[in-house]
């Protein structure tokens, strides 16, 4: 029986411990993370911020160390950014239907494996847009809103250890056609592909429980993850 309700904040508090043990509860996030970083282009010129939402633990950190931003993080839950800090983040602790920054201050924001956590999802995408300059990438990883991500996610999933049991609530999952539209509300134009985790690294990370060299690569069908990257154009 779950001690929380599902999709409680909370639970990354207790699980802090797991952002960076090598094949921990979020061994699959790292290459996810991994796979953000690849879709976020080096700084084009000084004083560029890139803003990490639900930024976790900070696991997207060590691969944009070296592409010439400020790396700004915000998410809720304190023990993930102190860890997020470690790895020279700038944390700040808040919500991100309401984020703390100015609008139009920053060049690129990152969403990723937050959105389908999220209980007010209009909210989220225009506070993400707002502070996005004109110009500017949206690069966002989620889970579909389909039975087979249902099955994939939580059924299967919370029993073989992909994800702690609770940390998903299937109901908030996301269609990609709603992102797509929430995001052009905002001048935001979004194009998504479906992505997969590596056969050979769930299968050393599952069955041998340990740290793998795992990737997140292109899929043929999104109905279980998938990234988007999009462009904020003047209004």
């Amino acid at each position: 029986m779950l001690s929380m309700q599902r999709n409680d904040p909370r639970q990354y508090d207790d699980l802090a411990g797991e952002w960076w043990r090598p094949g921990g509860d979020f061994e699959l996030l790292h290459w996810l993370a991994a796979a953000r970083a690849a879709l976020i282009p080096p700084a084009p010129g000084l004083g560029r911020v890139l803003l990490d939402a639900g930024c976790g633990g900070g696991l997207l950190a060590p691969h944009v160390r070296d592409k010439g931003y400020r790396h700004v993080g915000v998410d809720l839950g304190r023990p993930g950014l102190a860890e997020a800090a470690r790895r020279g983040v700038t944390g700040l602790n808040g919500d991100v239907t309401r984020l703390p920054l100015r609008s139009g201050s920053v060049d690129v924001v990152v969403a990723g494996e937050i959105l389908e956590h999220v209980t007010d999802l209009p909210g989220t995408v225009a506070e993400l847009s707002r502070v996005l300059r004109p110009g500017g990438r949206v690069v966002i990883d989620t889970v579909n809103d389909t039975a087979l991500s249902r099955l994939i996610t939580v059924t299967i999933g919370e029993r073989l250890g992909v994800a702690p049991a609770g940390l998903h609530d299937p109901d908030l999952f996301v269609p990609p056609r709603r992102l797509i539209e929430q995001f052009a509300r905002h001048g935001v134009t979004l194009r998504v592909r479906g992505v997969r985790p590596t056969f050979g690294g769930l299968f050393k990370w599952l069955v041998l429980r340990r740290g793998s060299a795992g990737k997140i690569v292109p899929a043929f069908s999104a109905a279980v993850l998938y990234q988007g990257v999009g462009t904020r154009h003047d209004r």
